[in-house]
């Protein structure tokens, strides 16, 4: 078989790339190495930048979002005492969108089916072969059955456990890492929003935060030790915890139910680079994983989407060349600012073992500081509602 360009992942960004190439006439392959079903089960985040719905747009597969999403024009902070909203569309023009990351996968998925793109589950035992030449090839297997691939070139969307970047020589690439001491208690219940916007918390007991997917499904999370287990939680004591660390008055509406889905998530900031080498392109989490606070993990994932579509549909519209030689240039200078971003955000509050009491008033000044300056406040939103590709 031969397409011009194969797909290793069939999660959003590799779906997402699949589904703009075909705008353009150029034929691909996506490779996953699981079933849609399980693809399709696992929780994410749902917090879409502006240019993440701009590129749903565009790939022609926006209309459910359209109609069942929930546009947010801001966020609320709180912090021990203190409480207040950031108002991204008076400060930037600019919304969120929430639309959760399974509803968007899943509309990909449709819309790949519906044009007959070429997709295959259960790929076992993926390789990438002569990514540094000029005739890339891929194998993988199905069933045992060995396939073979020849294309132009490779997207690696395959996740931060994927083969894509283990194909770069270590000689050739570099990782840079930070792992929290600590990480994310979240659920899924089917009971309203606790609040229209998202609420982020900080407490002298941890960080919280309250989202949402929909009108009946809520997403909460807790800042957890890494030693804790989803299983050592019931849901009583969840609520309990969470109560304490949001604001009274948002403690007191908080509709309460059994948990559909519970889980604990560690906390990472991580970077490769280069993103490309040779005919072989890293996108989204292959990359690089933010912490989740600041909603940036999907969203970094389609500005790397962005650069890659427009790269290749240059070279192969007009041969040329510019946009796969400054892919990896231009990914890694928006990653390495939402890397900055997600950190910040994190820093700012969770509470970290060994923090000192000048540590703490520290912290407390920053969000008291935020609260009080509309070009802090400015610079969250930006950054929030997404940074121009």
């Amino acid at each position: 078989m031969r397409v011009q360009v194969v797909i290793i992942g069939g999660g959003p960004s590799g779906l997402l790339l699949g589904q703009l190439l075909h705008q353009k006439g150029i034929d691909t392959l996506v490779l996953e190495r699981k079933t849609r079903d399980y693809v399709l089960g696992r929780i994410r985040a749902g917090v879409l930048e502006v240019g993440f719905v701009n590129l749903m747009r565009e790939a022609g597969v926006a209309k459910r979002m359209e109609r069942e999403s929930f546009i947010h024009g801001g966020t609320v902070i709180s912090y021990e005492d203190m409480q207040f909203g950031i108002n991204f569309e008076a400060l930037t023009g600019n919304h969120v969108v929430v639309y959760g990351q399974t509803e968007v996968t899943r509309d990909l998925y449709d819309a790949r089916a519906a044009v007959g793109a070429k997709t295959v589950f259960k790929a076992d035992h993926v390789e990438i072969h002569g990514a540094d030449s000029d005739a890339p090839h891929v194998t993988y297997q199905v069933d045992g059955t060995e396939h073979r691939v020849d294309c132009d070139y490779v997207a690696g969307c395959d996740g931060f456990h994927g083969i894509s970047r283990q194909a770069i020589p270590l000689t050739v690439r570099r990782e840079y890492e930070k792992v929290y001491p600590f990480g994310w208690l979240g659920i899924l219940s089917e009971t309203p929003p606790v609040n229209d916007e998202l609420i982020y918390a900080g407490s002298d007991r941890g960080f919280a935060l309250c989202s949402m997917r929909n009108a009946n499904l809520s997403r909460y999370y807790i800042q957890c030790s890494l030693s804790d287990h989803a299983e050592d939680w019931t849901d009583a004591a969840f609520w309990q915890e969470l109560k304490r660390r949001i604001p009274a008055e948002a403690a007191e509406r908080l509709v309460t139910g059994p948990s559909i889905e519970k889980s604990i998530a560690p906390l990472r900031s991580f970077v490769c680079e280069p993103m490309r080498w040779g005919r072989l392109f890293l996108c989204g989490d292959a990359a690089h994983i933010v912490p989740p606070t600041g909603a940036k993990g999907l969203n970094t994932a389609a500005s790397d989407i962005h650069y890659l579509y427009h790269a290749l549909v240059q070279v192969y519209e007009t041969d040329e060349t510019e946009g796969i030689d400054r892919y990896s240039e231009k990914a890694l200078a928006r990653v390495w600012k939402t890397q900055r971003f997600s950190w910040w955000m994190t820093t700012l509050l969770h509470r970290f073992p060994h923090q000192s009491e000048f540590d703490l008033k520290v912290q407390k000044a920053e969000i008291a500081f935020l609260r009080d300056s509309r070009d802090a406040q400015t610079v969250l939103a930006q950054n929030y509602v997404g940074l121009p590709y």
